[in-house]
């Protein structure tokens, strides 16, 4: 269980894949369209903000990704091939249809290689700033022990004034609900997901995505610089659309909900029907 104190409206799921029980939150009264695959410490509760929206015309789940709010924290496997296995396991239990992902920094790498690794279970892709990171690349621009220092901050209840020097544009409100849950976020499952960051590299799958498929970039992030933009243009496959989220870094559905929400649902509604 976690000790947050701010109880979703999401309605609270488990799916058992393999060893694991999976958490998700379900949006919505049809069943899901919409799969969100956070980022590195991001559960589930702190998408809620971007999760209640999308299901006024949409069902959407919002995946507690292995080691971070209430699914379970293994003590290994935090690649791509173990977190898209995963979200394949909990779109099958589910019986979804090929739901669009949604995914934001490690979950736009994750989404990319469910979409590669497990075609029948990805439908379209909103791809929102994945670490461009690999070997022999620059690397992630927040270091490792900046993380760790987030989860033992949190761990230890300092304030949010301190989680607002690691993320300046979030509101009150959401520095409170992500000082909840970042306890949540185990500390094995972020150093390894971070030290994959820079093992595995994103181009090795970027060109394999078929459109349709949305890369959504912040204006000023420092996750996908203007000078990383030629070689995403020339890996990626004709017709995959790209824009920019201006006034957003990395953290864009925080930094800029409202063209967050404006791009995801335009670019969803083009490539399926409402649900009702």
């Amino acid at each position: 269980m976690t000790s947050a104190d701010t109880q979703p409206v999401g309605r609270s799921s488990y799916v058992v894949a393999g060893d694991l029980k999976l958490h998700h939150l379900e949006y919505g009264d049809s069943g899901a369209s919409i799969a969100i695959v956070p980022g590195i410490t991001s559960p589930a509760a702190t998408w809620e903000f971007i999760s209640v929206p999308l299901a006024r015309n949409h069902g959407v789940i919002a995946l507690d990704i292995r080691g971070r709010g209430l699914s379970d924290k293994p003590r290994e496997g935090f690649t791509l091939v173990d977190y898209a296995g995963d979200v394949a396991a909990v779109v099958s239990a589910l019986g979804l249809e090929r739901p669009m992902l949604v995914g934001h920094s490690m979950g736009a790498r994750i989404a990319a290689a469910v979409r590669v690794l497990h075609p029948d279970s990805a439908g379209p892709l909103v791809l929102a700033d994945p670490p461009l990171t690999g070997p022999g690349r620059s690397p992630y621009p927040m270091s490792l022990e900046a993380f760790m220092d987030q989860l033992e901050a949190a761990r230890s209840g300092a304030s949010i004034e301190v989680l607002r020097s690691y993320f300046p544009t979030l509101t009150e409100e959401q520095l409170a609900l992500r000082a909840e849950w970042l306890p949540t976020c185990d500390e094995t499952a972020v150093r390894e997901s971070w030290l994959n960051f820079h093992r595995e590299d994103f181009f090795d799958y970027l060109p394999q995505l078929e459109p349709p498929v949305l890369f959504m970039y912040g204006g000023d992030s420092p996750v996908v610089p203007e000078s990383a933009l030629p070689e995403v243009v020339e890996t990626a496959r004709e017709g995959v659309e790209m824009v920019s989220i201006p006034g957003a870094g990395h953290m864009i559905p925080w930094d800029n909900s409202d063209d967050f929400l404006a791009q995801t649902t335009s670019f969803l509604d083009r490539v399926r029907p409402l649900d009702r």
